[in-house]
This record gives C-alpha cells, sequence and structure tokens, in this order.
C-alpha cells in the first residue's frame, strides 16, 4: 500500500511538472504568434486577422469539450489519457508548421538580412496563391452539390409533396423563372458592392431560403422560399463566374478556372446522387436534404470570404 501510494505520488508529481511545463509552452508561444501575424498582415487587415488568430483559442475549447464530453467517459480507466493524446496530436502539425514559417521580414530586415526576407515574401505570396485556390475550388464544390442536389430533384419533390407532376412543373417553371432577375440583381450589385460582398451575401441569402424550403409545407410558401432559393443561387454563380478567371494571372487564368469549375462538377456528381438517402433519413420529405443544402451554402460563404477582391483593379498579367 505504501509502495502504491509512494508511485502515485511521484505520477502526481510528473503529470503537475509536465502541465508546467506545457503552460510555459504556451506562454511563450501566444506573444510570438500574434507579433508574428501582425508583422505579416496587411496595415488593412492586421487588426482582423489578429483578432481571428486568437478566435482559434476557442475552436480549441470546444474541440476539448467534444474530447471530454465524448471520449473521456466512454474509454474506461484509460479515458483521460486517450483525451490527453488526442490533445497532443496537433503538435505534429505545429511542428511541421514551424519548420516551414519564416522568419519575420521585418526582423530580418534590422539585421540586414535582406535576401531572407525576400525569400520570405516570396514564400507567403506563394501561400497566398494555395490559399485563394482552395478558397475558389471549396465556393465551387458547395455551390454545385446544392444547386445539382436540390434543382435535379426539384420536379419529383414537388411531385411527392402536392400528388401532382403536373403541377410540379408548373411549380418549378415558376421557380426557374426566378433565375433571370437574380442575375440581373447580381450584375447590377458586382459592380456596387464588390464581387466578395455580393458572392458571400447572395450565398447567405441562399442558405436562409434553402432552409426555410426544407420547412415549407403550403403552395405558397413552397413557391416563395423556392424562387428566393433559385434567385439568390444563380446570381451567386453568376457571380462565381466574374470571380474566378479575375483572382489569376495571365499564364494561370484559362486553366485554374478550369479547374475549379472541375471540382464543381464532381459536386454536381455527388449531390443528386446522395438524395434518396436525404430522402430515406427524412421520411421521404425534402428537410434534411435541403438543411443540408443550407449547410452547404453557409460553407461557401465562408470559403468566398476568403477570396480577393478584385473590383475596379486591372487583370493580373
Amino acid at each position: 500500500l505504501a509502495n502504491g501510494g509512494m508511485a502515485l505520488s511521484w505520477s502526481l508529481t510528473a503529470l503537475l511538472i509536465a502541465r508546467l511545463i506545457i503552460g510555459l509552452g504556451l506562454g511563450a508561444e501566444l506573444p510570438v504568434a500574434s507579433t508574428l501575424v501582425s508583422e505579416f498582415s496587411p496595415t488593412k487587415q492586421r487588426g482582423r486577422m489578429t483578432v481571428l488568430l486568437e478566435s482559434f483559442w476557442a475552436v480549441g475549447w470546444i474541440v476539448a469539450a467534444f474530447i471530454g464530453y465524448f471520449v473521456i467517459p466512454n474509454t474506461g480507466d484509460w479515458g483521460w489519457r486517450w483525451a490527453l493524446l488526442i490533445g497532443a496530436l496537433p503538435l505534429l502539425y505545429a511542428i511541421v508548421t514551424r519548420v516551414h514559417i519564416p522568419e519575420s521580414v521585418r526582423f530580418l530586415e534590422s539585421k540586414g538580412r535582406e535576401d531572407e526576407a525576400e525569400q520570405a515574401v516570396r514564400y507567403f505570396e506563394q501561400a497566398g496563391g494555395i490559399a485563394r485556390t482552395a478558397a475558389i475550388w471549396a465556393t465551387w464544390f458547395f455551390v454545385n452539390f446544392s444547386y445539382y442536389g436540390a434543382f435535379t430533384w426539384m420536379p419529383s419533390l414537388l411531385a411527392d409533396q402536392f400528388g401532382s407532376l403536373t403541377k410540379s412543373f408548373g411549380y418549378t417553371l415558376a421557380i426557374a423563372v426566378a433565375q433571370l432577375p437574380g442575375y440581373f440583381l447580381a450584375a447590377w450589385l458586382v459592380e456596387i458592392w464588390g464581387r466578395r460582398k455580393t458572392l458571400s451575401v447572395f450565398l447567405a441569402v441562399s442558405a436562409v431560403a434553402a432552409f426555410a424550403f426544407s420547412q415549407a409545407g403550403s403552395v405558397a410558401a413552397v413557391l416563395g422560399f423556392g424562387m428566393l432559393l433559385s434567385a439568390s443561387n444563380l446570381g451567386a454563380w453568376g457571380v462565381l463566374y466574374a470571380v474566378t478567371p479575375e483572382i489569376y494571372p495571365t499564364r494561370l487564368r484559362a486553366a485554374a478556372s478550369g479547374a475549379a469549375a472541375a471540382c464543381g462538377r464532381v459536386a454536381a456528381i455527388i449531390a443528386p446522387l446522395l438524395m434518396p438517402w436525404f430522402l430515406t433519413l427524412s421520411g421521404g420529405n425534402k428537410a434534411v436534404a435541403f438543411i443540408v443544402f443550407a449547410v452547404a451554402f453557409i460553407l461557401a460563404c465562408v470559403a468566398a470570404l476568403c477570396l480577393p477582391e478584385r473590383t475596379g483593379k486591372e487583370l493580373e498579367d
């Protein structure tokens, strides 16, 4: 018993020392990370980027809460150990990140290391191109996913809901006609609000309309929210075609635009195939499917907010 108590005491001491080391590491890490982000961010976006950096603290807490809720109670005596192990996994990513993040450009310049400073700038320019591509691909994917998932099945869904295929084609026609004012409104706003704002607003409205459509039961509600969904979705798509070629230089413009569109076509194939499964989950009605499409529109909106704004600027050579 005495030996067991001593072993427990040593274990607790080791755990406390390890926790102290973790605290020292985090205490040193946080101000350095915010300083680097501040020095690398453009002047107009410095505050926003620093706040967004700090928001990941909340993300970590949320993930930790999920681990505490789902892992620890369900894995027996090893629950807390598994939780710590999962929490340590991001360390692998952190190690890779530390290897690739260059030194502060301002620090290098202050030390007269101009060549290294130039390399650091080039590194972030290349990384910006990768992030831009990820954002435009994600936008294309989720817009196509929602559009083809919803509108390919629209006549059948309305026929099942209202019991008449003939009437469903009439309803589908009315919903489709709403696409035109959506395009025209987007064409007008895209030069007033700018590309990114117009695209993100239309996608946000699409998300709201898709959710409302999922709950609509009357003919009036189905038509109203269906037309709103149609107008906002296709308006967003029009802006997406305007945005995509503008964010790439001439040597990449056609190929990069084609790659983004191809990413969207993958979603266009997947979404209609998933519809029977969505319908099964919701007992044959449209609720689950259009809630999924609403989430996809939200993801597209978030991705669109990450795109550069090119309104009023010449195309890159």
